[in-house]
């Protein structure tokens, strides 16, 4: 398929697919969104010294670097998984400018090698965060009671209907410890249903900057 880089309202780049018609963040802004979707209505509600975070769809990095970034900040133990069948080619990599819009050219390093370590095993790259990258689809995912928490950022039900199912969502609350959360940007109401028909919990949050409205579950 066809892929360019686009900057997005706010300035941050992301990955545009031409055929589908859809980017890996929002266009309205892709560190916006990733700020006020996974970290504002995610990571912050966590206080506790350490937790498990699992990313779908770790795509471009942004997520798991802001985590990062989050991590050293409050010096709070992460220990990340992201999933990915499809890794972003080294060269689209190259011209994405989060390192610069984050003000984080200290860290530049650390972005860097989420993307260069191998896939399949674990990469500590600070005292409070280490990187798991696992190259396989979502409905292979097989873990149990593992994480508090997971960013649900899979490509949207309009190009991927079958990524937002009952049956993805049951793997996601297996995934999850007691009481676990699941923040998406996604608030369609098929997806609710979805959430509902495997046990979680819903509520509909303000959405980030060009959408009205987001989910966060809780594993009841």
């Amino acid at each position: 398929m066809n892929r360019k880089i686009i900057q997005t309202e706010d300035g941050s780049t992301t990955i545009y697919i031409e055929d589908w018609d859809e980017t890996y963040h929002s266009k309205f802004g892709a560190i916006q969104e990733a700020r006020h979707v996974f970290i504002g209505n995610g990571l912050s509600l966590f206080e506790e010294q350490s937790l498990a975070v699992l990313e779908i769809g770790f795509g471009t990095g942004l997520n798991a670097f802001i985590t990062f970034l989050e991590a050293e900040k409050k010096q709070q133990i992460i220990d990340y998984v992201g999933i990915e069948a499809f890794p972003v080619a080294k060269e689209e990599l190259a011209h994405l400018n989060y390192v610069s819009e984050l003000n984080a050219e200290i860290h530049r390093n650390a972005f860097e090698t989420m993307h260069n370590c191998p896939w399949e095993a674990k990469t500590v790259l600070s005292p409070y965060f280490a990187l798991t990258k696992k190259q396989q689809y979502f409905n292979e995912i097989d873990y149990k009671n593992r994480f508090n928490l997971i960013y649900f950022d899979a490509f949207g039900f309009r190009v991927q209907p079958e990524l937002w199912t009952a049956e993805i969502f049951q793997i996601m609350y297996d995934a999850l410890q007691e009481k676990g959360t699941l923040v998406t940007y996604a608030c369609r109401s098929s997806v609710i249903k979805a959430l509902h028909e495997v046990g979680f919990t819903t509520e509909k949050l303000p959405g980030p900057p060009g959408k009205r409205e987001m989910l966060r579950a809780t594993k009841c």
